[in-house]
């Protein structure tokens, strides 16, 4: 295994489209934090580490510390900015309060926006244009977040925990928009979030984390034709 040096042995378990992981391998970057990235087969041959590692819901990201194992992207993201607090840059607001809002708004990332999105994802007909509709909804609060801070991230001047929750599903966002002909960022409905999101994707040390577009297109439109082909002997 690879030295990681005063970063101690970082191991991420994980699929390299997800965009849970994603969030991880930001954070790291943006830490300078080396790791071990290995890459697990989730959907035919979990490896025994994976599930000795999260036996729980036996899910990817796990991101293993000096080989103790934590999982969930955000609480994970969480934990490298508290596990390496003395590495700039800060991920986390130093006031509680504002730290206090950055959870509440990555918690609305994780239980509104993402499955609104997956639902515009799957669905069809009226159901797609009713989850199109609620990940708008979702997204313009997000723009009002954005507009308040004044600045070009959620996080202000520089990138924080709630641009590493939402930054992390753009790559997903923009491909399920391709799959499916939709528009859920809106240059006209949402500049400031579509603003941030071309900053986002070009930042240094956060482009590298993201998966390949055109492997990813070609995924989820293998996954989207399964999703919308008629039962068989129809």
């Amino acid at each position: 295994m690879e030295d990681c040096g005063e970063d101690g042995q970082v191991k991420l378990l994980g699929v390299i489209r997800s965009p849970f992981v994603v969030r991880i391998r930001i954070a790291l970057a943006l830490k300078g934090i080396h790791c071990e990235f290995i890459e697990e087969d989730v959907l035919n041959n979990k490896s025994e580490l994976l599930l000795q590692s999260n036996p729980v819901h036996k899910k990817i990201p796990v991101l293993i510390h000096n080989g103790k194992p934590v999982c969930e992207s955000m609480i994970i993201v969480q934990y490298i900015e508290e596990a390496w607090d003395s590495k700039a840059p800060f991920l986390m607001p130093r006031d509680p309060y504002d730290r206090a809002i950055a959870r509440f708004w990555a918690a609305f990332i994780d239980d509104k926006v993402i499955p609104s999105i997956l639902g515009a994802f799957r669905g069809q007909g009226e159901e797609q244009q009713k989850a199109v509709e609620e990940s708008v909804a979702n997204l313009l609060l997000l723009e009002e977040v954005l507009r308040s801070t004044g600045k070009a991230y959620f996080g202000g001047d520089g990138i924080g925990l709630v641009d590493i929750a939402l930054g992390g599903l753009l790559v997903l966002i923009q491909t399920v928009e391709k799959v499916t002909n939709i528009v859920l960022i809106d240059t006209q409905k949402t500049p400031l979030l579509s603003a941030w999101a071309d900053q986002f994707c070009k930042a240094d040390k956060v482009k590298n984390a993201f998966p390949d577009r055109a492997e990813l297109f070609a995924f989820l439109s293998a996954r989207r034709a399964k999703l919308t082909s008629p039962p068989p002997g129809n």
